[in-house]
């Protein structure tokens, strides 16, 4: 019998209203283990404990609040192997990918440590004789945060960390489809000196945890990572409620790769940024937009890069692209690739599912030539190992196609030349530019965000993310 691993409200563990089985992706035999299902009334008491938590805790000592965030940091960086390989287990990245991720969170949170001893509020004269003005930050109060499935504890903790340094207390709903990982997360939170209430894990299905979480008007703050059409309700329903919303969701970016590039390195970005991870990040290159002058030698050589590419089981030395996250996940995939091929892309590699010696969900990563940028495929989110390019005349037919499109999270551009450089980072409708380097892979330190149908509200990461976690307070004081 596998172990049951239960909710996190108001300081106790608790069973929820059922339970469901964790498969990893890999091997669908290995049964990682039965987690809790809370239900909407749990939702509810995780949030009034949470009101009551986030009281005390904000009243805490500064040297409190950062002694808890790096105890947290430190134990998920002493655990990254460990942690790393049942992130991998459940998720499917490749086992060092699944390391980096956890040592990542580690690094969110000594960095928002730091951050609690920056709280450094300003003062300013008064137009008036005699009056001192100052602002501070206060905490939001009780923060959402529902994570998505591809990062299940990166992208939780980017939330968590600052929520947590800026005195909030939170809800954490993470991804159904990876419930280990949220929950190894919250084991390391429960041991540490929190109020109770600081901080809840409500594991479920976001058709009603999730709405009863981002429906509710007792909560100040909503902070959603996930696809358009989820976030486009998550701001439909928090709005209602005048609560405060962060939404990261869906994104189309692309890869220039101009005539002078260098195209050893344009394959390597292109490769890193297309299929690492399975193609399954919102900073994914699914577009790679290559100028006429390089095209052929360009695709010629990533083909051969692609068939050195090592697919298998996540936890396997040198395996480079694990499986996609579930049978609907790869259903959706090869769907994708039929539509395609029926617009008149032209199928260069992969293409099919694979078998391997488990039973998980591999498919063969793939690539399209022969497409145009008003094709389905280069117009919505595909997440998954696929990758189209387009070719353009110029530079400038280069920028323009990039450009062309709903979303806005990442681009990048492969060139020898500041000046093309330059006009790129000025040009280039997205919230983060990449100049010969992958389209995936950001610093925890900066602003992360996009712009369009790809993000909405404040940016995450960095001294960013006080915008979301705190109001500002203006005080006005006369000496009496």
């Amino acid at each position: 019998m596998s172990h049951t691993y239960p909710l996190f409200i108001d300081g106790q563990w608790q069973d929820g209203e059922s339970t469901i089985a964790n498969h990893s992706p890999s091997d669908t035999g290995d049964l990682i283990g039965h987690y809790a299902q809370a239900g909407v009334a749990q939702v509810s008491e995780a949030i009034a404990a949470a009101r009551r938590g986030q009281r005390e805790w904000a009243k805490t000592g500064l040297e409190q609040r950062y002694g808890v965030l790096m105890t947290i940091g430190d134990e998920l960086a002493a655990r990254k192997d460990e942690l790393g390989r049942l992130l991998s287990r459940e998720e499917g990245k490749p086992l060092a990918e699944g390391v980096g991720e956890v040592y990542r969170s580690a690094q969110f949170f000594h960095y928002y440590a730091a951050e609690v001893l920056r709280q450094i509020d300003e003062r300013v004269d008064s137009v008036r004789p005699g009056v001192e003005v100052e602002t501070r930050r206060d905490p939001v109060g009780v923060v959402g945060v529902i994570s998505p499935w591809n990062f299940p504890m990166a992208t939780a903790v980017w939330k968590i960390a600052p929520a947590l340094a800026f005195g909030n207390a939170v809800i954490f709903k993470p991804a159904n489809l990876v419930p280990a990982s949220a929950w190894a997360l919250t084991e390391i939170i429960s041991r540490q000196a929190l109020p109770a209430g600081t901080f809840n894990l409500v594991m479920g299905p976001g058709g009603s945890v999730g709405d009863a979480l981002i429906s509710s008007p007792d909560i100040q703050a909503l902070s959603f990572t996930g696809s358009l059409d989820v976030g486009r309700r998550v701001a439909a329903a928090t709005t209602g409620n005048l609560v405060k919303c962060q939404l990261e969701m869906g994104s189309k970016n692309a890869l220039i790769v101009a005539d002078d590039a260098d195209l050893d390195l344009a394959v390597e970005a292109a490769f890193a940024g297309a299929y690492s991870g399975t193609g399954q990040k919102c900073t994914a290159s699914s577009r790679l937009i290559v100028t006429a002058a390089v095209h052929d030698a360009f695709v010629d050589k990533l083909v051969a890069r692609l068939g050195r590419a090592t697919v298998g089981h996540a936890l396997a030395e040198g395996v480079q692209i694990g499986p996609v996250a579930d049978a609907r996940q790869l259903a959706s995939n090869l769907a994708w690739i039929e539509r395609a091929k029926e617009q008149g892309a032209r199928l260069v590699f992969g293409g099919e599912p694979l078998e391997r010696d488990t039973q998980g969900y591999y498919m063969a990563p793939t690539l399209f030539t022969e497409t145009t940028n008003d094709m389905a495929i280069n117009r919505e989110e595909v997440f998954g190992p696929i990758a189209c390019v387009i070719k353009v005349a110029n530079a400038e037919e280069a920028i323009e196609t990039l450009n062309d499109t709903n979303f806005g999270l990442t681009a990048g551009i492969i060139t020898g030349s500041l000046k093309l450089a330059s006009e790129f980072k000025a040009r280039a409708e997205t919230g983060c530019v990449m100049i010969n380097l992958a389209t995936a892979g950001t610093d925890y330190h900066v602003p992360f965000g996009g712009r369009k149908d790809s993000s909405f509200g404040p940016r995450e990461q960095g001294r960013y993310a006080r915008e979301f976690y705190t109001v500002v307070k203006t005080c006005y004081v006369k000496a009496g």
